[in-house]
Parts: C-alpha cells; sequence; structure tokens
C-alpha cells in the first residue's frame, strides 16, 4: 500500500495492525479478510469501496473520506466515524458488529444498516433522515437530538428513544418495539 492511488485493486488477508497508512486515495478498490485494528487511517480517501470480513476496530478516521463505502459482515469496535470527514460521507453496513462506535454529528441521511449488531452505538445530534434499520440491535445506543424522520427502524430492535428530544416524524416502528419509545415514561406495557 506504499502507492499514493490505488485503484480496483483487491487487497486480500492483509495483516496491518497499529500501522499508520495516510494520504493515500483508494478508488474502487475491494478488501478481504484483512486485520486493520488500532490502525491509524487519517486523510485517506475511499471512494467506491467494499470491506468484507475485514476486522477495522479502534481504527483512527481523522479528516478521511468515505464516500460509497460498504462494509460486509466486518468488525468495527470503536470506531468513531465522527472523525471522518462529513463532504460527500456516504457508508452502508451489511452485516457484522459496529459496537461502542460512535457517528455523533454526523450528516448520513438514508444509510443502511443491515443485519448489523450496533450496542452502545453514539447517534448524538446525528442526521439519519431515511434511514434503514433492518434486523439491526440497537442496545443502548445513544439517540439525543438525532434526526429520525422517515427512518425505517421496523425489524430493529432493543432501542430506547425519546420521542421528545429526537425528531422522528414519519418514521416507521413495529408494534414490538413501542416500548422502546415510551422507556422514559416507566409504563408498563403488556
Amino acid at each position: 500500500m506504499e502507492e499514493i492511488i490505488h485503484e480496483n485493486k483487491v487487497f486480500e488477508k492483509i495483516s496491518f495492525t497499529a500501522q499508520e497508512i495516510r494520504s493515500r486515495e483508494f478508488l474502487r478498490c475491494t478488501f478481504k479478510g484483512c486485520d486493520f485494528s488500532g490502525s491509524n487511517f487519517s486523510y485517506n480517501h475511499f471512494s467506491d469501496c467494499v470491506f468484507e470480513y475485514c476486522n477495522i476496530s479502534l481504527l483512527k478516521l481523522v479528516g478521511t473520506s468515505l464516500c460509497n463505502v460498504v462494509f460486509r459482515e466486518c468488525k468495527l469496535l470503536g470506531v468513531n466515524f465522527s472523525d471522518s470527514e462529513d463532504f460527500l460521507f456516504s457508508v452502508r453496513f451489511e452485516g457484522g458488529v459496529l459496537d461502542f462506535s460512535t457517528f455523533a454529528n454526523k450528516k448520513m441521511p438514508k444509510t443502511h444498516f443491515l443485519n448489523v449488531s450496533m450496542k452502545s452505538v453514539d447517534f448524538t445530534r446525528a442526521n439519519l433522515q431515511g434511514s434503514l434499520f433492518e434486523n439491526t440491535n440497537l442496545e443502548e445506543a445513544v439517540f439525543s437530538k438525532t434526526v429520525l424522520k422517515d427512518c425505517n427502524l421496523l425489524t430493529a430492535f432493543n432501542y430506547t428513544i425519546d420521542p421528545e428530544s429526537n425528531p422522528m416524524a414519519k418514521a416507521r416502528f413495529s408494534l414490538y418495539g413501542v416500548a422502546g419509545l415510551l422507556e422514559k415514561y416507566r409504563i408498563s406495557i403488556e
């Protein structure tokens, strides 16, 4: 990965833990089974890239551009996406674990979270308008002043969201999940 610009490349089973990659550009690249845990990917640009079965836990993304990036069955524990570049930020998560990650203050409308564990994820002041949370575990996830308008949480579960402090007009929830919207009132729904 010494080159500055990487186009249409496939990186397989690379172990690059606790390393630093800076000021690189990755265009239409695929990363399969790689371990980047604890690494520093600050000030890089990823466009139209796919990460599959990668360990990306505790990755640093300060100033990194993520434009149309897909994460499939990846382990992304404790990743601070809030530090990444806001311009053209577009990600998709299909399977995998995002526990303890943060998207605070991130503008990420229409993001897809499909079959993902998102325990203790921080969405404080994030804009998730029109996003899809399909079969997503949101146990202890933080929603505070989070824009959830038009979101689909029909199959999401274990969430606690205060409708009074999170704009959520036209958001969709299952009857099963309604209890997570009323938790602050300490009422019993049977």
